[in-house]
């Protein structure tokens, strides 16, 4: 009887302390100012989740595109690197934050999405890129 019982401690011991610790990813919203912050301090992958075309019109710099509407959405984003920040945007903020929810349910432990997308970007006067 008592080996059973050594053996069940054991057992919930090895199975208590074996298990890694699960971290929580946090979606941040931020604003242009801060993500200005973050492209500046941090290490971030800079996401654009429009479409092609809509990139094509103006982009932030250093930014990908990973069209959200795309077959290949779920594909392409793990292609990412799942340990570093990433901060994504769209037009308005939408389709961005939808993206957000499936980075976080991916596995991404840092995401911040942009307060008003590309448009709020413009408004407050940051830079857009075009394509040449």
């Amino acid at each position: 009887m008592k080996n059973k019982v050594l053996i069940y401690c054991f057992a919930i011991f090895a199975l208590a302390y074996s298990c890694k610790e699960k971290t929580e990813s946090e979606i941040k919203i931020v604003s242009p100012e801060e993500m200005q912050t973050l492209l500046e301090l941090e290490d971030v992958q800079l996401v654009d989740v429009r479409t092609p075309e809509e990139y094509k019109t103006g982009y932030i710099e250093y930014s990908q595109n990973i069209d959200f509407l795309s077959p290949t959405f779920d594909d392409d984003i793990s292609q990412l690197d799942k340990r570093k920040p990433v901060i994504v945007y769209c037009k308005s903020g939408m389709r961005s934050a939808k993206c957000s929810k499936k980075l976080q349910a991916a596995g991404f432990v840092k995401i911040y999405d942009l307060d008003g997308g590309i448009t709020q970007w413009k408004y407050e006067g940051n830079e857009i890129k075009t394509i040449d």
